[in-house]
This record gives C-alpha cells, structure tokens and sequence, in this order.
C-alpha cells in the first residue's frame, strides 16, 4: 500500500447536527475546498466527501496534513477552528485510511447500515475531484475498486436489500400502493427531520408531491430543493380531497386527520394515510371510512427493521470483500513503486534496441528492416518478461527496493532517465 495515503473527517457518531450543518459541503464549496488545497498544499489524489451524516478528506502525502486542511474548510464554510477541531478524526495509516473509505462508500459506517445514497455521493466527490484535476492514478484505481466491490455486495449479498430507514420504508411503501395508479399525488404534512428525509427519498420519484408545514419558508425552502409544489398549511385539509397518500408527521397532541374529517371526503378510489408522527396525528378511526387504508409508525418500523436485520447479519460478507479488494490493491499499489523503474529499463533497452539497428541497417531493404524491427521488438519484450516479473515478485515480498538498485546499477537506469528527461 502507498503509505503516504491519509484521511480526517467528522461524522454523526461523534459530530452533533448543529456543527455537522456548519461544516457541510455542497459541489461549489466543495470544489472550493479542492482548489484551495491544490493552491496552498502539495496534497493529491484529493477526495473530499460531504454528506448530512460526516465532512471527510482523504489524500495523498507524505505529511499529516490535517490540521492545514482543517483551516481551509473552516476558511470556505466561515467556521471557527476552535470550535469544530476536536470532532475531527486522522487516518494517517495508508492502510486504514483505504479501508475508511471502503467501510464509508459501501455503505458501513452510514446512520442507517447499508444506506443506499451513499454510494452516489462518493460518486460525485470523486467527479468533482476530477474536475478540478485532483484526481491522480493512485485514486482513480481506489475508486473503481471501490465500485467494482459495490457491484459484488449488491449482487452477492443481502446487504442493500429492502428499506433500512422509516424515511426509505415509507417511500418504499409508497411505491407499492401507487404501482398502478396513473400520475399519483402525494401530500406531505408536517417537514420535521423524518418528513424532510422522506422528500428527500421521494426527490426523484414521477410523483406529483405537495407538502405544507406550519412555518411557510420551511415548506418553500424543501420544495425548492425537491422540486415540489408548497400549499399553505392552513388550508392543507381542503387538499385531501385531491391527493391518493397523505404522509403525515406533525407534531400534536391530538390527531389532525380525524375520521369525522375522511367521511367528508369523496372516496372513490382508496385513499392511503400513512402516519410517522407519535403521538398519532391521523385517527386510528380513520380506517373506518370505506376506502381509507391508514398505516402507522409501528408498521413503517417493523418493515424498516426486518431489511436492518438482513443488512446486519450480512455484514461479514460485505467485510470479506472489502479484505479481497483491499489485498488487490494493495498489490497493485506496490507495483506501482517499481513501475518508474520498469519504465527506465524498457527505454534503455529500446535505446540500445535503436541505436544496433541503425548501425546495421544502413544498407537494409524495407523488407529487411521491417523484419528486423519486428525480430528486435520481440528479443527486447522476452527480455523484459523475467525482470518485470521478478520486480513484481519482490514487491510481494517487500524486496522492490533491493531489486530496483540492482537493475538500476546492471543498466545505469539513473543515467538513462536523466538523458531521457534532456
């Protein structure tokens, strides 16, 4: 493994939301952060990755850089250092950190095991790392290991199977009772913590969503951000009427759907009420009705907590591939320590390559020089076969550096690369 690979970052276990929202990250600032450590630090293969749960960097150099970095961020989000350095964490194991970021993208070290999302947004760090060219071979190949891994947990195993959230239960369910109704609607009542995450899991649904909530800049700011319609909370009741799933989660003491409410409306087709608040803001009498089907919190858990199970009992799977990954790359990440030197000797030996056979082919034909152009390119790759192999051997070994010196010397590998570089 390249040890010069290093990470910090705070997340949910440890980072209360109130700081975790002054040190988030959209693509803008995130990019911002990008330039700024290209500009004022040596680091590369820059990953940085922000999401509602953890603000993460990951990079590559041989100094522990956090504490520079950590200044930058506070620098882009306008935070106090002082107030944020002691929820941040340092990976400065190679080893650790390549794991960290396994553990992270794959979905293990999410609020909700084996989340979804998560894997997207590495994704999207990871493009705008390119983007700003911070992205450099090292990475690019942690990356699509890391995705290739993805594939084979996803295809292997149970872990991203069914709704681990009351949030991705609810769209889920969602999903299920609308599966044959043309150009659903959806009204959301009520955008505290659980009714902003299921916008945010109903964001690229083809339903027609609306949401109300009683402070009206709350409700404008979610539907701007989701792309949904805002109704005003008051008159929210008038709406049922035109609506097949109403998603309640406000906060009160007595329901605010009641049975006498749901009688009033005109009921023919089923009309679904799913209920995420506690105490219950739609009446249990509600299913009374004809055609009202009402679910409760306790239904959307027991759903939500079936799937967490699964994902639970397979992370050992999930763990095995990650080990075969990461063994993988760390093969290739030390061949990448004598890839220089494999490079030297090749162009040494085609320099000797080019020179006989201009001195021996002066007088030669076109056929004649093809012919030896062809022989020589041969002898030259079959000579290049053992001590390629044998570099890569040592590597395994941890015998590169012994190896590299040799060849280095037998062929004058530092003279040649210094003629290459003239």
């Amino acid at each position: 493994m390249v040890n010069s690979f290093k990470a910090l970052g705070a997340t949910f276990k440890d980072t209360p939301l109130l700081v975790r929202e002054k040190l988030a990250l959209d693509e803008s600032l995130a990019k911002r952060l990008l330039v700024f450590i290209k500009d004022f630090t040596q680091a590369t293969d820059v990953l940085v990755l922000s999401t509602c749960n953890r603000t993460e960097i990951y990079y590559n150099h041989q100094d522990d850089l956090s504490d520079d970095l950590l200044k930058g961020l506070c620098l882009i989000r306008g935070v106090e250092y002082q107030e944020v350095v002691n929820y941040f964490r340092s990976y400065t194991d190679a080893s650790e950190a390549v794991e960290r970021l396994f553990d992270v993208s794959l979905g293990l070290e999410s609020q909700v095991v084996g989340d979804l999302q998560i894997i997207n947004q590495v994704k999207n760090a990871y493009q705008w790392s390119a983007d700003e060219d911070m992205a450099g071979p090292f990475l690019h190949r942690l990356m699509h290991t890391i995705f290739f891994s993805n594939k084979r947990v996803v295809q292997e195993t149970p872990f991203r199977d069914g709704a681990a959230s009351v949030s991705y239960a609810t769209k889920e369910l969602v999903e299920e009772i609308m599966a044959d109704i043309a150009n659903p609607k959806i009204l959301i009542l009520g955008l505290g913590e659980i009714g902003y995450d299921v916008c945010k899991n109903l964001m690229d649904s083809p339903f027609d969503v609306m949401v109300a909530n009683r402070t009206r800049s709350k409700a404008e700011a979610v539907a701007s951000e989701c792309g949904f319609k805002v109704i005003p909370f008051e008159s929210a009741l008038e709406y049922l009427d035109k609506v097949n799933v109403v998603i309640s989660s406000i906060a009160t003491e007595t329901p605010f759907i009641t049975k006498d409410i749901v009688t009033g409306l005109d009921m023919h087709s089923y009309k679904f009420f799913i209920d995420l608040a506690v105490p219950r803001s739609i009446d249990l009498q509600v299913e009374e009705v004809h055609g009202a089907l009402v679910y409760n919190i306790d239904n959307i858990q027991n759903k939500a907590s079936e799937a967490l199970d699964r994902r639970i009992a397979s992370i050992p799977q999930v763990k095995t591939i990650i080990a075969e990954a990461m063994v993988d790359f760390e093969d290739w990440s030390k061949e990448m320590i004598v890839s220089p030197t494999i490079k030297k000797l090749k162009n040494a030996l085609e320099e000797i390559r080019k020179e006989e056979l201009a001195r021996y082919l002066k007088d030669a034909t076109n056929e004649e020089a093809k012919i030896a152009e062809k022989v020589t390119k041969s002898m030259m790759q079959k000579v290049m076969k053992l001590p390629v192999l044998q570099l890569k051997a040592a590597c395994k070994r941890g015998e590169a550096e012994t190896l590299i010196d040799v060849l280095s010397d037998l062929f004058d590998l530092e003279k040649q690369s210094t003629y290459v570089k003239k």
